[in-house]
Formats: structure tokens, sequence, C-alpha cells
């Protein structure tokens, strides 16, 4: 995760989104709560060779909050308020895919 921070941030290396969201994933996939809450703040924005997917977003906050993750949960508090109740929950709302 604090090495995605870093690619992200430009922080002692070049700016890489494709990078930064790497790390992140690596840190999500094993357990790690950050990761997988800056992993769904990437797929909530997309970035230059990243695309935007909300429904992954909320996944990878589901995720982060599961973990106690204060923050993901207020991402996904977020998202329910706009009609998505679950990460699945492909609706054809504004939010997009």
């Amino acid at each position: 995760n604090n090495l995605g921070v870093c690619y992200i941030s430009g922080k002692g290396v070049d700016k890489n989104m494709a990078e930064a969201v790497e790390w992140f994933r690596r840190a999500a996939e094993q357990k790690h709560a950050s990761g997988s809450f800056n992993l769904g703040c990437c797929y909530e924005t997309g970035g230059k060779g990243f695309e935007q997917n909300k429904r992954e977003a909320m996944r990878w906050w589901a995720a982060a909050a599961t973990q106690g993750h204060a923050k993901a949960e207020e991402k996904l508090t977020a998202m329910r308020a706009r009609g998505w109740e679950h990460p699945d929950d492909a609706r054809g709302t504004e939010l997009g895919a």
C-alpha cells in the first residue's frame, strides 16, 4: 500500500497511476484495509491508463469496510444514498459501470 501511495502522489518516484493501482491491488489481495480502500478510490476516479469503474470501487470499499476502515464505510454510505445497495448492483444509475 505504501508504494502505491508513493506512485499516486509522486513522492520519491514519478507519478504513475497504473503502478499505484498494482501496489494497491497487491495490498488489497493480502487483506490490507487501506490497500482495499485506496484501490476503490482509484476505481472511483479512473486515471491515465486506468478506467473508472464505480462497481469495482464499491466492491473494494466493501472489503475495506468489513475490516473496520471508517472512510470506506463513508464511501459505501454515499454510494447507497445514490441507489447502490451492493457492489454487484447493476442498475443503470448515473454512476455508470
